[in-house]
């Protein structure tokens, strides 16, 4: 397994929001304050990309093209879903 690069950074966090940290670690929902951060700039990464996703998906199901193509390729392979996929 390969070895995550870690840096040190400093950032200048409300009292608040460094006590909140402190407690969700100490309530283990994570191995350390570090890890806790971590996962919540991953879960917000995470969140912002499934938003912009969500957006372009409801912007191609507004495209005629994109509706015929899928219809098409949805028509095409449904006799292989049946062949494979259980009823």
């Amino acid at each position: 397994m390969a070895m995550i690069t870690r840096v040190k950074r400093t950032y200048n966090l409300s009292s608040t929001t460094v006590e909140k940290v402190k407690s969700l670690a100490s309530h283990r929902l994570s191995i350390s304050q570090d890890a806790l951060v971590e996962m919540a700039v991953d879960d917000l990464a995470r969140r912002l990309i499934e938003e912009d996703e969500a957006k372009l998906w409801a912007e191609a199901a507004s495209d005629p093209e994109f509706v015929r193509e899928t219809s098409e390729l949805l028509a095409a392979y449904s006799r292989a879903d049946r062949e494979t996929w259980p009823a």
